[in-house]
């Protein structure tokens, strides 16, 4: 049976509002999380789930929604907010409840744009070089230069996978993040990333990965309907680089020049 559930982001106001209208029943629950994933792919601060006007059938939905809130808890670290005034159904969720959107977007306050970048870009050479740039200029304003160096190699890595292997057009999206600094780059390719640890000496290749996480505190990626994301997290008190690359993006490789 076909879905009459629509899900429409309104995006003209403060934070994205998706809003909710039908009969929300548990065979909806995962066009409800693809919605929302999609959503906080391009790193809001906050989203409002408008349910004013749908009725929740089974706590199914619900559930599945209370999961992609762990799931996202590190990255994107998005709050979301449901707006409805049928409060019951929507406790499977755990998630913070308001009367109405109004009232949710109050609650959120005003949001922090300038602690949010993003970047498309092409897969072509000259791409991670562009990156590098937006970590650098990011950096700077936002006076966290010791992070700087593993934020571009982080960006470098993930830049030239694209531009080698998903070979798609992808975003590049950073963030500042409490202690720590996101960066992310999301692609059209569904293909998600393997670290198998330390590769051989001789191997040609793998060591992208390894490079990721040695500077970070923490990574990982997210499916999406249409791709994926990876991302970083990396602590503002960075100290070093890893032994054998530079400090900051001058002179990481880009992959056709080697």
């Amino acid at each position: 049976m076909a879905s009459e559930v629509t899900y429409p982001v309104d995006t003209d106001q403060p934070y994205p509002v998706i809003r909710l209208s039908g009969v929300l029943a548990p065979v909806d629950a995962a066009g409800l999380r693809a919605t929302v994933l999609d959503v906080l792919a391009m790193q809001p601060e906050a989203v409002v789930i408008d349910a004013e006007a749908v009725r929740l059938e089974d706590p199914a939905p619900a559930r599945e929604l209370a999961g992609l809130v762990s799931e996202t808890a590190e990255w994107p670290a998005g709050r979301v907010v449901i707006a409805t005034g049928h409060r019951d159904p929507w406790a499977a969720s755990g998630l913070v409840v308001c009367p109405d959107v109004a009232g949710a977007l109050a609650q959120l306050g005003e949001p922090h744009p300038g602690d949010r970048r993003q970047l498309t870009l092409q897969p072509v050479i000259g791409a991670a070089r562009r990156a590098r740039e937006l970590v650098t200029e990011a950096c700077a304003q936002w006076d966290c230069p010791d992070v700087c160096g593993p934020a571009c190699i982080v960006v470098t890595e993930m830049v030239n996978n694209v531009v080698a292997h998903a070979k798609s057009e992808m975003t590049v999206l950073l963030a500042r993040l409490g202690d720590t600094i996101s960066v992310a780059v999301r692609d059209g390719s569904a293909t998600i990333p393997r670290f198998t640890g330390p590769v051989s000496p001789t191997a040609y290749g793998g060591r992208g990965l390894l490079l990721i996480d040695a500077v970070s505190d923490r990574w990982g990626s997210l499916s999406l309907h249409d791709g994926k994301v990876v991302w970083s997290l990396l602590p503002l008190d960075q100290v070093g680089e890893p032994a054998g690359r530079p400090a900051t993006g001058a002179g990481i490789p880009d992959p056709a020049r080697g």
